[in-house]
């Protein structure tokens, strides 16, 4: 019985571990999702939350997709990013370790001591940067894309992003 029990839970863990953020909209402020926030006219702060703890390139990508959708929405033709903000989280520890703990009890007139020892051997550690959200502060533009590695081609990265981070539809 233990042991289906902690195969399930184990299944259960790894599933949602395995388990990415959906490209979709914020139900609410501070949700799950991508966001944007008008600042002037053209300009724009372009927000993806994950759930929990994500790929930091892929909520980038999410950030750029949306602000690629965004440039498209408004009828413009590429957008400049001013700034990017990434909220890295942590990564778990990636290497084996070692533990030992040392117990004692009193019963009456019988006392113990105990020693354990544990070793920890991680089936795989998390892949690149682990982040919370990627933000962007974006302006628009229309006409010819300068030449610049900050400014982006709306619809360019729309087919090149759609293409390579959704399924097809």
């Amino acid at each position: 019985m233990f042991r289906h029990a902690f195969l399930i839970t184990a299944i259960v863990a790894l599933a949602a571990c395995a388990s990415s953020p959906a490209y979709s909209p914020a139900a609410s402020q501070g949700a799950a999702g991508y966001s944007d926030t008008p600042i002037e006219s053209n300009r724009y702060f372009v927000t993806y939350r994950a759930e929990g703890a994500a790929d930091a390139q892929l909520l980038q990508d999410f950030a750029l997709l949306r602000a690629a959708e965004l440039t498209v929405q408004h009828g413009r033709d590429w957008f400049w990013v001013d700034r990017r903000n990434v909220d890295e989280q942590a990564a778990r520890g990636g290497g084996p370790s070692i533990g030992i703990g040392v117990g004692g009890g009193n019963w009456g007139r019988r006392s113990g001591v105990s020693v354990g020892v544990g070793v920890n051997l991680p089936i795989g550690t998390p892949a690149g940067v682990q982040a919370r959200s990627a933000t962007l502060e974006i302006r628009l533009g229309e006409g010819v894309k300068p030449d610049d590695p900050n400014a982006y081609d709306a619809h360019a990265l729309i087919a090149n992003l759609r293409a390579r981070l959704l399924p097809p539809q």
